[in-house]
């Protein structure tokens, strides 16, 4: 029996062991909102005695769970004007996700990882942060899909912030059995490809890039339960050498295409030149309709937004007039503007901050929490900018159409006959 089939033979569900390259790697696998999870792993550091332990977190996230006073910190208009509005919301919806899974434990998200690192510094064993930084995920993420998969996770992570789903203790603890997880996997692949891309495969990547990094002969790595076997793979292809542990092209978010950079641009100055020829070719009628369709569109659905969003009535004058203009601006979003706007007429205090996480987990929350409804405006005010840009559009070419005979006249009379 060879030193790797050794190892595999200790394995269960939740408990992976391989020995390979003359070194031991333990993987556990856990529920992020399981008391048993929190006790398998502090029995593992204690048992294995490793020469470190790898757990799924970044620092920031480190920082977060062991400082949850960190909140009253945070500068909401900072936050927009440096277009981290969608991440911080994405974030802080599923994290009252996970809290409303861990209800029916007692368990609050991620404690079973600073159990292990308890236990780990009880016992003067180096901890290890081996997760890539939540912040390049989402952005991944979020730009890997496309405009289709955008608004399909816009609308789960929506759903998700207003759902009122708990989980049952054995339904967590099921979570962790291989036929379970296999096959939620398989629904997320089927409906987001991408996302599973980005927060699965590549993540598997990435740990176990770093758990390989980690010092020592033998080393105890704490994951989610769904990471246990693509980073097994990852570690053996590493022994191997079939694969190299440089994960360097999956940690950082990938540049836009020199396509991308052309359209932030062509797509405004065609919209305006679509407009002046409308009046130049259609003649003034038209081209006011055309004007008056983008303006109409773009101001009442972004002003409907913020109205959803239960802005103030000068935030919503603002998303308003702003929209059709900023549509227009490839720099900045009407969401940023009526955010920073919302944010400084009614000012969020520090009660808001404290209760924020707690606030997100229900829809009166959201409304309540004056920082929450900044994030509300934001995300509510885009979306309707951005319904409207398109409703816009197709009523543009509606208009073009009803003189497209003299369109194609002024064509010829430009290039002759």
């Amino acid at each position: 029996m060879t030193a790797q089939n050794n190892g595999a033979a200790r394995d269960s569900n939740t408990q992976k062991h391989l020995v390979v390259a003359g070194r031991e790697f333990v993987l556990v696998g856990t529920a992020h909102v399981s008391k048993e999870s929190m006790e398998e792993v502090e029995l593992a550091v204690e048992k294995e005695n490793p020469d470190s332990v790898a757990i799924e977190l970044d620092q920031k996230r480190l920082a977060s769970i062991e400082d949850p006073e960190a909140w009253r910190k945070m500068d909401i208009i900072k936050v927009l004007k440096n277009k981290q509005g969608f991440l911080m919301l994405s974030n802080l919806i599923l994290s009252a996700y996970q809290k409303r899974m861990g209800q029916g434990t007692g368990v609050k998200p991620g404690q079973e990882m600073i159990a292990a690192i308890n236990k780990a510094k009880s016992l003067n064993i180096s901890q290890q942060m081996v997760d890539r930084p939540i912040a390049i995920t989402m952005r991944r993420a979020w730009a890997k899909n496309s405009f289709w998969g955008k608004c399909k996770l816009l609308g789960v992570l929506i759903a998700s912030a207003f759902a009122k789903e708990e989980a049952a203790p054995d339904e967590i603890e099921n979570l962790k059995k291989t036929n379970e997880m296999d096959a939620m996997m398989g629904e997320v692949a089927e409906y987001f490809p991408k996302v599973k891309e980005v927060l699965i495969d590549e993540r598997d990547r990435y740990l176990a890039s770093h758990i390989w990094q980690c010092p020592g002969n033998k080393v105890l790595a704490v994951l989610g339960a769904g990471h246990l076997k693509g980073v097994q793979k990852h570690i053996s292809d590493i022994a191997a050498g079939t694969e190299s542990p440089d994960c360097s092209d999956i940690s950082e978010v990938p540049p836009k295409s020199l396509a991308s950079k052309i359209a932030m641009w062509i797509i405004p100055l065609l919209i305006i030149a679509v407009i002046a020829a409308g009046f130049v070719i259609g003649g003034r009628k038209k081209g006011f309709d055309m004007l008056s369709a983008w303006v109409w569109w773009n101001a009442a659905l972004a002003g409907i937004g913020a109205l959803i969003a239960g802005a103030h009535p000068i935030t919503i004058l603002v998303s308003a007039i702003g929209a059709p203009l900023t549509s227009l601006c490839p720099f900045i979003g009407i969401g940023i503007v009526a955010g920073i706007v919302q944010a400084l007429i009614c000012k969020p205090k520090v009660q808001d901050m404290e209760t924020m996480q707690q606030d997100a987990t229900s829809i009166k929350g959201f409304y309540k929490n004056r920082l929450l409804r900044v994030l509300l405006v934001f995300i509510f005010s885009s979306l309707g900018s951005s319904i409207g840009t398109f409703l816009a559009g197709a009523n543009i070419v509606k208009i073009i159409a009803s003189f497209f005979d003299k369109v194609v006249a002024f064509v010829k009379g430009l290039f002759g006959k």
